[in-house]
């Protein structure tokens, strides 16, 4: 069994408020839940307008499939998210 973390530091330039930045993280987290069947949280920088820190978390018996997963979460992340991921990191256990 494989379990895959993902981490995602974003940031929001066009958020203005925790109440933005909660909608389009809330946004973020229903559409990977649904499209992907992972486990989403935010990690760090809960307390600033437009930066966040992620972490979502996938398992399967073969990394392989964790890593396409990954792979396409972070592309759908840069191409929806109204901002840009500044540093991603994969670790597998």
């Amino acid at each position: 069994m494989v379990i895959g973390f993902l981490t995602l530091e974003i940031y929001l330039p066009y958020s203005h408020s925790l109440k933005e930045k909660r909608k389009t993280l809330n946004s973020l987290k229903d559409r990977l839940k649904k499209k992907y069947n992972v486990a989403f949280a935010e990690l760090d920088y809960q307390n600033k307008w437009q930066r966040s820190k992620i972490g979502v978390v996938s398992l399967n018996n073969l990394k392989r499939v964790v890593e396409n997963i990954f792979h396409k979460i972070i592309l759908d992340v840069e191409e929806k998210i109204d901002g840009e991921i500044l540093h991603q990191e994969i670790q597998y256990f």
